[in-house]
């Protein structure tokens, strides 16, 4: 039997069947507390930290402020579908070379707000940068070094930034 869309997260190219009860839930609970993707964090729940960042159909959004029901039939990607597998992306692997994760709490949705602007601008000025990753609080870092890995990561793909 097909499950209708109307039903139906995929998440990282997975189909999780919505169960009515998750309907009134926003995203970042069904993700964290019934399908037990811990990458996504929760902080602010109210869309101001970037913790919770997804990209649902190719689109940044906070999880905290998507409700379940709104996300069915959708194309959902995580921080835990940015790796391949067991080895870490190049934006992972950039964060991590150029000591930007520190207690790690803001890291995920850093990592998916970094790939989603690289993928949208192969090569992003310090103020597209800047710009980009303004939704994201990180209390620990003070940004620099999670810049200079955006900056690594344009230039490993052949584009100065």
């Amino acid at each position: 039997m097909e499950i209708n869309d109307n039903y139906v997260l995929r998440i990282n190219g997975v189909e999780h069947e919505v169960h009515t009860d998750w309907l009134g839930e926003n995203l970042l609970y069904v993700l964290r507390e019934k399908l037990g993707l811990w990458g996504t964090k929760n902080a602010c729940e109210q869309g101001e930290c970037g913790a919770c960042s997804v990209l649902i159909d190719g689109k940044l959004t906070c999880a905290c402020l998507e409700l379940a029901a709104g996300a069915t039939g959708t194309h959902i990607q995580t921080v835990e579908g940015i790796a391949k597998g067991d080895q870490l992306s190049d934006v992972q692997q950039a964060m991590v070379d150029a000591g930007a994760v520190q207690c790690g709490f803001c890291t995920p949705g850093l990592v998916v707000a970094i790939t989603d602007l690289l993928d949208r601008n192969a090569a992003p000025s310090r103020l597209e940068i800047h710009e980009a990753l303004s939704g994201n609080l990180c209390r620990c870092t003070g940004y620099g070094r999670i810049e200079d890995a955006v900056v690594k990561v344009a230039e490993s793909r052949g584009v100065k930034a």
